[in-house]
């Protein structure tokens, strides 16, 4: 079963066999993108998995747990956000690494510390005070944070932030540049 949200012309969950694309997934039961708009992005795993770019190879890659990590992400909690065109992807990033700081237990310090500074680091950067270094560091710290903590939760924490930064680094740049928004 597939959780299908966003900015989706029918979102709900639907149950297709493991091995459907995300674009039978998105287009064939979820109805698309409403208004001609585009799909900017896909979150195969909710936040807890990298962001994939809605490329072809992306949208027919099938939907199983070998597939999607070759691409660059996995499947996992069944739940599947696509961003549109128009989604701000450092305002995703930031609403993510949010999330992230919430919910960490502040048990070990990798996870506590670092969704913290990335949390305050992509904040920085959304709010246009934010420079190249900054860039950088957040990506520094976001690497620190991997392997070293004792739950999951550290490990989905970095996702957000690495994998925007991989995929739309020029929406980065148009904050450091003063051109965003």
């Amino acid at each position: 079963i597939f959780s299908l949200s966003g900015r989706i012309a029918r979102p709900g969950n639907y149950e297709l066999p493991l091995g459907a694309t995300f674009r039978e997934l998105i287009f064939d039961h979820g109805g698309g993108i409403p208004d001609g708009k585009k799909i900017k992005a896909i979150l195969p795993a909710g936040a807890s998995a990298p962001m994939l770019p809605a490329t072809d190879e992306v949208l027919d890659t099938p939907m199983t747990y070998e597939d999607v990590e070759r691409i660059g992400s996995s499947l996992g909690s069944g739940s599947v956000i696509i961003l549109d065109e128009d989604v701000d992807v450092v305002w995703a990033a930031l609403k993510m690494a949010e999330f992230f700081k919430h919910e960490s237990c502040g048990q070990c310090t990798p996870c506590r510390e670092g969704t913290y500074w990335m949390e305050r680091l992509v904040h920085r950067i959304y709010d246009g005070r934010g420079t190249r270094g900054d860039v950088e560091l957040v990506a520094r710290v976001a690497r620190q944070i991997q392997g070293k903590c004792i739950c999951a939760l550290g490990e989905f924490a970095v996702n957000p932030v690495l994998a925007t930064l991989k995929h739309f680094p020029e929406e980065y740049e148009r904050y450091v540049n003063g051109k965003a928004r």
